[in-house]
C-alpha cells in the first residue's frame, strides 16, 4: 500500500478481506452553497470541479487543504479510478466510512445510490456502471440548522461557541473498494457465551447460499482452539462455535481471538474474511454491573473525538490509539464516546487494550418532538449499533444525551437563546426498546443525564464543584433513599433500583491567561493544586459510595474554546498524570 495515501490502513479492522483499494487522497472538489449543482450537471461524466481536497478530511479541516468553516450547504467530489485486471469477473463494492449528511453517488455520470446519515457507513455495488476508465462523483448536502438531523457537537451558529465546535461536512472517513463474488458474506454478529464456552454466530450472505459450506476457525495467539463447519441453506446462518480454550476479555486485558471464515461451494472458495472477537459477559446484579461475573466500577472519561487539524477525523490511526493510552495513563478504564460515532479504529484499539466504551450517537441538533427527526434518527442509530455490535469493548449503548423537558426547551448559551432537544417519552421508549431488540446482550441508558423513561442503568449529570455539597447530594442514597437526579421531572424520574452512575461531573477550567465566557468563570481554577484538591474530593465521593457503580469525568482534553480538559487540545497533560491516576484507581466500594 502506498504510504503517501492519507489514512492508508484497512478501514474495517474487524471484517478484513485480502483484496481492496484505498481511494483516499486528492480529489477534485467544489462547494455548492446554492445546492444547484445537480441543475448545473455537476454529476455528469464531463463535469469539471473548480478546486481540490484531500480525502478523507472534511473541508472545514486544515488537513483537507480547504479549511472553509462557513456553513457548507452542499459539496461535490470527483475522483478517477481504474479497476485492477485481477478483479475481472467479480463484483465491485464501493464503501464509504462516513459522509455527512445526505449523500448521492454517481459512477460515470450514472446514479449508483445514496445514503442518509453523517455517522454510519454505506456500501454500493457499482459493477454495472464500470468502464475501463471511471469517474466517481459524490454529492453531500448538510443542513445543521434544520433541527431534523442528528448533529452532535457541530455548531449551529456561524462560529464555534460554548459546548459546540467546528462542523463536519461531506466525506470524513475512508473511501475504498473491494472485489467479491456473486455470493459473499455481507455481515456477521458474534455473541460470546462465557458460561458455556461458546461463540454464537449470526451470519448473513448476499443471496441464496444453499449447497455452500461455511468453515469457521478460532485461534488464540496462533493456537487453533475451535473449528466448525456449517452446511448452508437460504441466505443466513445461526450457529455456534465451541471453544477448546477459554480466555476472557477483561478491563485492561484485551485478550482477543482471531476468527477466520471461509465460504466454499463445490470446492471453490467464494469468500474469505478475517475477524476477531473477545469472550466476556455483561450482567446487571442489583446495583452492580458485572463483567465476567465481577463488579467493575466504570471509571470513564468524556471523549468527544475531535482533533485540531482533522476535526472529526484523526490525522493517523495511531492518534486514536494514543487517546486511549493517554486516558488509561490517567487511571480511567473507559470512555463515553460522546455525541459521535467514532472511527472503527478507535474501537479496534479499545478492544486490543481492554478499554470500556459506551456507544452513543450525535443526537444533539434534533427536535425530538418532530416526527421527521425521529424518522431520520432511528435507522441511523440502529446502523451504528449494528456496525459496532461485535466489539467487546462496547459495554453499553446510549442513544440520547441531555434531552430536556419541553418546559425547559430554551436556554441561554453565551448570551444567545438556543433550542435544545425536546423530551418525547414515546420516542425515547421506542428507541430504547428497539435498541434492546437489536442487542439484548448489553445494558442501554435511554437518555444520559436529565431524565429517564425506561432504562437499564440510572444516571445523572452533576456539575456542582463544591465537594461537600456534591457529597451531600448522594448521602440519602447510601441508606436506600432516592439517588440524585439532574432535574426533578416527576412524571419520568422513577428510580427502580437499577445500577446508578454519575455520567458527567467535574468540568473545571484550568487555562491560565485565557478569557472565558462569564458563565464558565465560576468553574475556573487559579492553580493546579486547587484543581487537584477538588478532583480528589469529587472523585473519591463516588468511588467510596457503596451504591454508585461508575462515573464519567468531563473531559479528557480541551476541544476548541471549551478548555475544561485534563489535557490541552493537542493532548498535553495539564496536571500530574500519576497523581490523577492514583485518585482514579482508588478501590471502589461497590467492587468485589
Amino acid at each position: 500500500m502506498n504510504q503517501t495515501i492519507p489514512r492508508p490502513e484497512y478501514p474495517r479492522p474487524d471484517f478484513i478481506r485480502k483484496d481492496w483499494m484505498n481511494l483516499n487522497g486528492q480529489w477534485s472538489f467544489e462547494i455548492d452553497q446554492g445546492t444547484s449543482g445537480k441543475d448545473r450537471g455537476l454529476f455528469r461524466a464531463d463535469a469539471v470541479l473548480k478546486d481540490s481536497i484531500t480525502v478523507p478530511f472534511c473541508p472545514e479541516s486544515k488537513l483537507s487543504g480547504v479549511e472553509n468553516r462557513d456553513f457548507l450547504n452542499g459539496v461535490w467530489y470527483q475522483r478517477r479510478f481504474s479497476i485492477p485486471g485481477e478483479w475481472a469477473g467479480r463484483r465491485v463494492l464501493l464503501h464509504f466510512g462516513a459522509v455527512d449528511y445526505r449523500t448521492q453517488v454517481w459512477v460515470n455520470g450514472k446514479l449508483a445510490g445514496g445514503h442518509i446519515g453523517g455517522f454510519t457507513p454505506f456500501c454500493l455495488d457499482i459493477t454495472d456502471y464500470l468502464e475501463n476508465d471511471n469517474l466517481l462523483t459524490v454529492y453531500a448536502e448538510d443542513d445543521p440548522r434544520s433541527q431534523k438531523q442528528p448533529l452532535g457537537k457541530q455548531c449551529r451558529s456561524y462560529d464555534s461557541k460554548g459546548c459546540d465546535y467546528t462542523r463536519t461536512t461531506g466525506i470524513w472517513q475512508t473511501v475504498w473498494m473491494e472485489p467479491v463474488n456473486l455470493l459473499f458474506i455481507t455481515g456477521m454478529k458474534n455473541i460470546p457465551d462465557v458460561k458455556n464456552g461458546i461463540l454464537a454466530l449470526e451470519i448473513a450472505f448476499s443471496g441464496n447460499v444453499s449447497g455452500a459450506v461455511l468453515s469457521v476457525e478460532a485461534s488464540f495467539e496462533g493456537e487453533s482452539c475451535g473449528t466448525a463447519e456449517f452446511h448452508l441453506t437460504g441466505s443466513s446462518l445461526r450457529g455456534a462455535l465451541t471453544l477448546d480454550k477459554l480466555v476472557l476479555w477483561e478491563p485492561g486485558k484485551g485478550n482477543l481471538y482471531d476468527l477466520k471464515l471461509t465460504l466454499k461451494k463445490d470446492g471453490e472458495i467464494l469468500d474469505a474474511v478475517d475477524s476477531y472477537f473477545g469472550m466476556r459477559s455483561i450482567e446487571i446484579s442489583g446495583q452492580k454491573v458485572l463483567i465476567n461475573g465481577k463488579s467493575v466500577f466504570q471509571r470513564l472519561v468524556l471523549d468527544q473525538g475531535f482533533y485540531p487539524d482533522g476535526i472529526y477525523t484523526a490525522p493517523q490511526a495511531d492518534a486514536l490509539k494514543a487517546d486511549i493510552e493517554l486516558s488509561m495513563s490517567l487511571g480511567f478504564n473507559g470512555a463515553r464516546m460522546h455525541q459521535k460515532v467514532f472511527e472503527p479504529y478507535y474501537l479496534y484499539w479499545a478492544d486490543k487494550l481492554g478499554y470500556l466504551v459506551w456507544g452513543e450517537y450525535g443526537d444533539w441538533g434534533m427536535d425530538l418532538s418532530r416526527y421527521e427527526a425521529v424518522r431520520e434518527f432511528l435507522p441511523q442509530w440502529l446502523e451504528s449499533v449494528d456496525r459496532d455490535f461485535n466489539h467487546p469493548a462496547v459495554v453499553g449503548w446510549c442513544p440520547f444525551n441531555e434531552i430536556q423537558d419541553a418546559s425547559k426547551n430554551f436556554c441561554m448559551e453565551n448570551g444567545d437563546l438556543v433550542l435544545q432537544p425536546v423530551q418525547d417519552d414515546d420516542a425515547v421508549r421506542t428507541v430504547f426498546r428497539m435498541t434492546k431488540r437489536v442487542d439484548p446482550t448489553r445494558p442501554v441508558i435511554d437518555v444520559s443525564g436529565f431524565f429517564h423513561v425506561e432504562t437499564d442503568i440510572y444516571d445523572s449529570h452533576c456539575y456542582n464543584r463544591n465537594v461537600e455539597e456534591f457529597k451531600q447530594y448522594f448521602e440519602a442514597f447510601k441508606e436506600g433513599g432516592q439517588p440524585y437526579v439532574s432535574f426533578n421531572y416527576s412524571t419520568t424520574q422513577k428510580y427502580g433500583g437499577q445500577p446508578y452512575m454519575v455520567s458527567e461531573y467535574g468540568g473545571g477550567f484550568y487555562c491560565p491567561g485565557v478569557e472565558l465566557p462569564k458563565e464558565w468563570e465560576p468553574g475556573r481554577f487559579a492553580t493546579q493544586q486547587a484543581f487537584m484538591e477538588q478532583y480528589d474530593g469529587l472523585t473519591l465521593a463516588m468511588l467510596d459510595h457503596p451504591n454508585i457503580c461508575g462515573f464519567c469525568y468531563t473531559q479528557l482534553y480541551d476541544v476548541e474554546q471549551e478548555m475544561n480538559g485534563l489535557c490541552t487540545y493537542d493532548r498535553t497533560p495539564k496536571f500530574d498524570v500519576e497523581a490523577i491516576c492514583k485518585i482514579n484507581t482508588h478501590k471502589a466500594a461497590i467492587e468485589d
